[in-house]
């Protein structure tokens, strides 16, 4: 029979956790006479001994059986996860990708704004490593927030300015300071790319060429935005026609938003004063949105862009974390590192083809998930040392992980996915609602849904989202219920945060593929970081499975993340660990 995320059928496994709910503690070696921790020979001998009947009275037996039925994978994880979180002094962070829009609503008009994000910061990170009622993320990323004609916002306005939608600059600066003081950076998405056709540099230039006499050509120094768009009296790929003369601008992405000319001084100089704006405001970094179409088709000249706004940056404030778009293959976006910024968004492991979800649905294999974390290693390295990758699973332009999988074990398979991405070296970025498993495909709204805090629309907070959304049925439940449920996507998701936060081997650590101990179901890499080594065995099979580990040193479990309730045992040198589960040894 199959075994599913909210039923244990193995005898033994109700032994084990029953064992660990008496008693134990993870990482360490019991003191003479006391309990050994769950997971270690001692621990698996004596459930073992008291599955075969043993010397244990029945009476214990059976407060171990009634103990072991209530346990969760929560529970389970928690005899194990028990290293304190660390707090972050570098960029290597897990962040929180916030679409304010949809996030949560403060001044009950349906539409979230940053008074309401600031009362939920609570949820993403209390301050306070010793809790276990947020999600432990330490860094957020604010999609746009500055003025704009659309609802996504990525048409801007005014770069120096908050949209009246998401309140004032006084909330933005109170958002900030609230973040700060929980230990949480913010970076804003800086949309450089293109403009509004409603902002004030494209309106000018359009109104000095529709007032430019016939036949004679725009000077800039007349009309100095002339120069800031890319204008020109031929039709080319991507350009529109600017209503009420013979002339073109450019345009890729849409007619109301006309591409910038990075490679003009005098723009160069208005996101220098643009970046000075938003660092005195306290924000740590930004998000450059479409990286790769600053000039679109031309790699060198997108690093030479990137190359300036990082030296311009760093200059202003060295610690800025920068993070650039480049929707591309591995080969292409590793280029842009030699630009010298901390880091690109990492495609080639997101969204519902990516390496993350082909190794979670079996059409690679877990063992090309190892492979493909060293092959991104030696792909990036010999253009950057200094890099910090940015492994991502899902954003606002994809598919919700939930949607990439059907089947008894959709639920196993969406909750080992965010862990894939968690877990990986560098920043992580966690889109909002995917620790909750929400919906959304097909159209970018949908993709935009509003946090799924209540199955009650009516609920103080809740969002109406974006206007041609579609009506969108939630395949699992909402924050209200997953947080008391031990066995929730949410309850995974938070220990997958905590267990990143808790080793910097993790976060920081070279990948090393022990290809030997893999194959398509297992996938077994070490990841070494300073004077730290930690041992990942990853099960992407609906099956337990064994591995021998004994060559390897690892001596003890110090972490896991678990899909049921069943306990991982390491029993002279074996590892046997449940299906869809993660175990981290030292």
């Amino acid at each position: 029979m199959k075994e599913n995320g909210k039923n244990v059928k193995r005898s033994l496994a109700l032994l084990l956790c029953g064992a660990m709910l008496l008693g134990s503690t993870a990482c360490g070696t019991a003191d003479a006479g006391e309990e050994a921790p769950a997971g270690t020979e001692n621990a698996a001998g004596a459930a073992a001994g008291a599955a075969s009947g043993g010397t244990e009275k029945a009476g214990e037996e059976t407060a171990q059986d009634e103990a072991a039925a209530g346990a969760t994978a929560l529970s389970v994880m928690q005899e194990f996860n028990t290293a304190q979180p660390q707090i972050s002094q570098d960029n290597y962070r897990t962040w929180y990708e916030v679409f304010v829009y949809s996030f949560y609503d403060g001044d009950g008009d349906g539409i979230g704004d940053l008074a309401g994000l600031t009362e939920k910061l609570d949820y993403i990170n209390d301050g306070d490593p010793a809790t276990d009622t947020d999600l432990g993320c330490d860094g957020i990323w604010l999609m746009p927030v500055m003025p704009s004609t659309t609802y996504h916002k990525y048409d801007v306005t005014d770069y120096c300015a908050i949209d009246s939608e998401y309140g004032t600059m006084e909330d933005f600066d109170a958002f900030v300071e609230a973040c700060h003081e929980r230990g949480i950076h913010v970076i804003i998405d800086l949309v450089m790319n293109h403009s509004s056709t409603q902002h004030e540099w494209f309106q000018t230039a359009a109104e000095y060429l529709r007032n430019l006499p016939e036949g004679a050509e725009p000077d800039a120094a007349e009309c100095p935005y002339v120069d800031y768009y890319h204008f020109s009296r031929e039709n080319g790929g991507g350009y529109c026609e600017l209503d009420g003369t013979d002339w073109y601008y450019e345009a890729q992405f849409w007619s109301e938003m006309p591409d910038l000319n990075l490679d003009s001084e005098a723009v160069r100089e208005e996101f220098a004063g643009i970046v000075d704006f938003w660092l005195d405001k306290g924000v740590d970094g930004f998000r450059l949105d479409a990286a790769k179409e600053y000039e679109s088709g031309n790699i060198e000249g997108n690093v030479e862009i990137l190359s300036w706004f990082n030296t311009m940056v760093k200059e202003k404030k060295d610690d800025a974390y920068i993070v650039a778009e480049v929707w591309n293959d591995l080969p292409t976006y590793a280029q842009y590192y030699e630009s010298g910024i901390d880091s690109c968004f990492d495609f080639a492991f997101a969204d519902k083809d990516g390496i993350i979800a082909s190794a979670v649905k079996g059409s690679s294999g877990a063992a090309a998930y190892g492979k493909a974390l060293v092959n991104l290693q030696e792909t990036i390295a010999p253009y950057s040392d200094s890099y910090i990758d940015a492994p991502f699973y899902t954003n606002h332009d994809m598919g919700r992980s939930a949607g990439y999988y059907s089947g008894d074990y959709s639920e196993n398979q969406t909750k080992i996915g965010q862990a894939l991405n968690l877990l990986m070296s560098g920043s992580s970025f966690l889109y909002y609602g995917e620790e909750l498993g929400m919906k959304g495909s097909g159209k970018d709204e949908n993709k935009r849904a509003p946090m799924y805090w209540s199955m009650d629309e009516g609920t103080a907070g809740m969002c109406k989202g974006p206007a041609d959304m579609d009506d969108i049925k939630m395949k699992y439940d909402s924050l209200a219920e997953q947080q008391e449920d031990g066995d929730s996507i949410y309850s995974f998701v938070k220990e997958a945060i905590k267990l990143r936060n808790s080793y910097p081997a993790i976060t920081h650590g070279t990948v090393t593929y022990e290809e030997s101990l893999s194959d398509a179901s297992v996938c077994v890499i070490t990841k070494a970081y300073m004077d730290e080594e930690v041992v990942l065995v990853i099960n992407l099979s609906e099956e337990t499975k064994e591995v021998d580990l004994s060559q390897m040193g690892a001596t003890e479990i110090c972490g896991a993340l678990l899909t049921t309730a069943e306990a991982p045992v390491l029993t002279d040198g074996t590892l046997t660990l449940p299906q869809y589960s993660v175990v981290v040894l030292q």
